[in-house]
């Protein structure tokens, strides 16, 4: 027994494994797989790790994958003594290269998925020039600069030499190509895929795309037929492919789609297994007439449909296990094959440079010029030209099929996986500097005619309407924007409902008589309340996330069933409404909600609680949760917590944390099993029936008023609901136990510091507190007279400030559900008291969300609305912060 192995006397691998002594990561070409698991795990951990620091730079994943390959090659780990003989020995290299590889096959199956022609035939013009000028400038120095790179450095083995041709076509190619899915992806996190810039540069790549394969299959074909001849037979050979699958298969695949049902519902898993297959056998064919098998999975997913989404659907079932395991092996394997110790003199970093120029200046001034030609501005022209320089992860497929085929030495291919990283790194950084986000405003309202060049308005608007300046806190919510999700649509359509007039016009029979003026016409009256709904649907950095995306956030807004279900409420209830749908990251809704209510000039942005306790509420299948749980989610909370910090520059905005409000009652417990019943009692069972509307539709709101510009909003919002014949509220003051001042000081004592500024905080305190009385004078006397019976002004003394939140709990919990079966109570707060120590919590949380941490719940909502949900008041809870000038003197007055 030799190196830790023993065998059982008949030459086999002992069956005990590592219990009888076996190494368990030596390598066995009867079992290769053992080994295997131990490389895939290295990787998949080494890629994993460099991702989330180098994401928090806006860095695609392809940068840490390739990053994490090198550090684990000849570069730096393999210079360890025994860890390539250990980890990566030569014999098992081609289990490893064949895992990856038929990896690369699926993967390139997906990149073209995410291929739709349609945008570039909506957009030939624009991508047509800037395409062309973006590949024929840096394809020309990229053969400029090969004849130097020809003649300094030696060439890939082959079995026949290289002409300077094919050497010269392969590097022209790869300047020339752009890396089309780390561009979408680039696109979709700078919010830039529909906007001028975006379409351009998506439709101009997916032709850059498709050409730059074409190229690389040309070079392909040159280089593994022996003469000129064999590799026209290639060509013609994988154009009459092409043809064949445009014109034979397609067809009969698509009518195989329709009969399944798999367009209208997604693939069925024997649709995927026909179209995995169809990928195999495409790719086998390619590979065997000499151009590499790549190419043929890829012309399989050209031919797959995006009618019904069948695209996105097929994506979202194979897009995780390719992501996550194949396609770090590949590029992992680029990084092993990448030495830049070879990269040692002064002549080969010049080469380096040399080439990072071509590849810059080619991509930038070909796409600048062609986008300027199409009469875009020169800083959006440039920023095209930025974009489309990025190589990524394409390039490197690119070069390591070079290296394979042997027109790349090891050197040249480690020039070029340099240059590939440094293209794509600097994509990001440099379309962020020319193309910033207040400049995209800027160029969205000149070409509206809103504003000059100069940002000079050119239009009068009326007040409350257009522009993004601070108002005055309204006395009466009259536009109000909404967060809509799936799960809080009951409480939200209860809420306007509330707030909404209750007289709706009567329609008129069609046959009716006309009247005297000759028209049977019903008028209907201008609605005093528009509403503003916004989905958030979150992007991720999944292929089939930023496929929603490219079908354009107008189609889904058309489409969204929860936004369709909005407009269907309005029409039902006659409130003027508009809905759309935004697909953003999870760390952008805040500032996506808020950049909304600026645009429609809301006086009140209303934000539901989820109901799981999660940011985003599409989930197939809603797990129970207890009330706990409901509020621990720290993404929840921070994304609360932002949300109205940006509210406070903005409008008025409020929290609502549902409990039954509209009637919708939810079981919190699991159910029970059903007792066993018998055959005849089965047969004679009768199914639940249909549970009728509530029938007492009251709601009772309870306001606990401490003063401050957070709780006079509040006031007015309770008085607005009230105005509805179902509301009934009480209104009441809560006054803090009277301090004692302090004993004046002896005269001639010295000053005491502490002493003067505790006094002075009292008289602040106590002319704050006489406003805030004065303030809810007024609103009691104003109060109009339709409203006496229903809305109750009251005050009490609180006993002492230790038990205030104690007593206020006990106070809402006398006022609020006692009558179960209504449409529920809610309470409505302000969600700052400097008394309570809302002063610091709501600083604490501006701090931690700008700080990286994460809130907890009285620092996001409040010490009063905090105690009310974990003390379980049967009611729900509204929590509002005052905004825009309102809101910034109430944060000023917390400072």
């Amino acid at each position: 027994m030799a190196g830790g192995a023993s065998t059982n006397g008949t030459g086999a691998p002992p069956q005990a494994g590592v219990l009888e002594g076996v190494n368990p990561i030596a390598y066995s070409p009867g079992n290769p797989i053992m080994l295997f698991i131990v490389q895939a795990v290295i990787v998949i951990i080494f890629c994993q790790l460099l991702h989330y620091p180098l994401r928090l730079l806006n860095q695609p994943r392809v940068i840490a994958e390739v990053i994490g390959g090198i550090l684990l090659g000849p570069t730096v780990m393999m210079r360890i003594p025994g860890f390539k003989a250990t980890i990566f020995p030569a014999d098992s290299m081609p289990v490893f290269n064949n895992v990856a590889n038929l990896g690369l096959l699926v993967f390139l199956f997906l990149v073209a998925l995410e291929v739709d022609i349609r945008l570039f035939t909506q957009n030939w013009k624009a991508a047509l020039s800037v395409g062309m000028a973006g590949m024929i400038l840096p394809f020309g120095l990229g053969f400029a600069i090969a004849w130097g790179i020809y003649h300094q450095f030696p060439i890939g083995t082959t079995h026949v030499p290289i002409g300077f041709g094919v050497f010269g076509l392969f590097i022209g190619t790869a300047l020339a190509i752009t890396a089309f899915p780390v561009l979408c992806r680039i696109l979709s996190e700078l919010n830039l895929l529909r906007s001028n810039v975006g379409v351009t540069v998506l439709a101009a790549g997916i032709g850059n795309d498709v050409t730059g394969w074409i190229l690389l299959a040309l070079c392909v074909a040159l280089v593994n037929n022996s003469n000129g001849l064999a590799a026209l037979w290639a060509l013609l050979c994988c154009i009459g492919w092409t043809l064949m699958l445009v014109f034979v298969v397609r067809p009969p695949f698509i009518w195989a789609l329709r009969r399944t049902g798999s367009l209208q519902n997604g693939p069925t898993q024997g649709m995927v297994a026909l179209t995995m297959l169809m990928v195999l056998a495409s790719a086998w064919f390619t590979g065997i007439i000499g151009v590499h098998p790549i190419f043929g999975a890829f012309l399989i997913g050209l031919i797959c449909p995006h009618d019904g989404g069948f695209a996105i659907k097929l994506t979202e079932k194979i897009e995780d296990l390719i992501s996550v395991l194949f396609l770090p092996l590949y590029f992992a394997l680029s990084g092993l094959n990448t030495n830049l110790g070879l990269l040692k003199d002064g002549i080969t970093w010049a080469y380096v440079i040399g080439i990072i120029v071509c590849a810059f200046v080619g991509k930038i001034a070909g796409g600048t010029l062609a986008a300027r030609a199409n009469k875009l501005l020169w800083r959006e022209s440039f920023t095209i030209g930025c974009l489309m320089s990025c190589k990524g992860l394409v390039e490197l497929i690119v070069l390591n099929i070079g290296l394979q085929a042997g027109i790349l030495s090891e050197t040249t291919f480690s020039m070029f996986v340099v240059m590939a990283l440094v293209t794509t790194v600097a994509t990001t950084p440099l379309t962020k500097a020319l193309y910033p986000p207040w400049y995209q405003k800027k160029v969205e309202k000149w070409r509206r005619g809103e504003i000059d060049w100069d940002g000079n308005s050119t239009e009068h608007t009326e007040p409350g309407h257009g522009g993004n300046a601070q108002k005055p806190v309204e006395s009466q919510i009259r536009r109000l924007m909404v967060h809509l999700r799936l799960d809080s649509l009951p409480s939200l359509f209860t809420f306007i409902t509330l707030l909404s007039p209750e007289n709706v016009p009567v329609s008129a029979h069609p046959d009716a008589a006309e009247d005297a003026s000759g028209s049977n016409e019903v008028q209907i009256r201008k609605r005093p309340l528009e509403v503003h709904g916004l989905r958030v649907i979150e992007l991720t950095d999944r292929t089939s996330s930023v496929m929603h995306l490219t079908e354009g956030e107008d189609f889904y807004s058309l489409r969204d069933p929860v936004v369709n279900a909005f407009r269907t409420f309005s029409q039902l209830h006659d409130v003027a409404v508009s809905g759309r749908v935004a697909v953003v990251p999870a760390d952008a809704y805040a500032e996506t909600l808020m950049s909304q209510a600026s645009e429609v000039s809301s006086d009140f942005a209303l934000i539901p609680w989820g109901e799981y306790g999660s940011v985003s509420e599409d989930q197939s299948f809603p797990v129970a949760m207890s009330a706990s749980e409901r509020f621990r989610s720290s993404t929840h909370l921070d994304f609360i917590s932002q949300t109205l910090q940006k509210a406070a520059h903005t409008c008025n905005a409020g929290v609502f944390i549902d409990n039954g409000f509209g009637g919708v009652t939810k079981p919190v417990d699991r159910p029970e099993l059903a007792r066993t019943r018998s055959a005849l009692s089965i047969r004679s069972h009768r199914a639940e029936l249909a549970a009728l509307p509530v029938f007492n539709k009251s709601h009772h709101i309870f306001l606990p008023y401490f003063g401050g510009p957070d709780d006079r909003v509040a006031v007015r919002i309770v008085l607005q609901l009230a105005k509805n014949q179902h509301v009934t509220a009480s209104i009441i003051h809560l006054k803090w136990p009277v301090v004692t001042a302090a004993e004046p000081e002896a005269s001639g004592s010295s000053p005491n510091p502490k002493a003067a500024a505790a006094a002075t905080a009292q008289d602040l305190n106590a002319r704050q507190e006489q406003e805030d009385a004065v303030f809810f004078a007024t609103m009691h006397a104003s109060l109009p007279s339709d409203l006496f019976s229903r809305v109750v002004f009251s005050e009490t003394d609180l006993s002492s400030a230790a038990s205030a939140l104690s007593e206020i709990v006990a106070l809402a919990q006398r006022t609020v559900g006692q009558g179960p079966k209504n449409a529920g109570d809610v309470v409505v707060l302000g969600r700052r008291n400097a008394r309570l120590g809302d002063a610091s919590s709501a600083a604490a949380a501006e701090v931690a969300v700008s700080g990286g941490s994460s809130p907890d719940l009285k620092r996001t909502v409040g010490a009063v609305a905090e105690q009310l949900v974990t003390a379980g008041v049967k009611a729900s809870v509204l929590v509002v912060q005052a905004g825009g000038m309102g809101g910034r003197k109430g944060l000023d007055s917390y400072a």
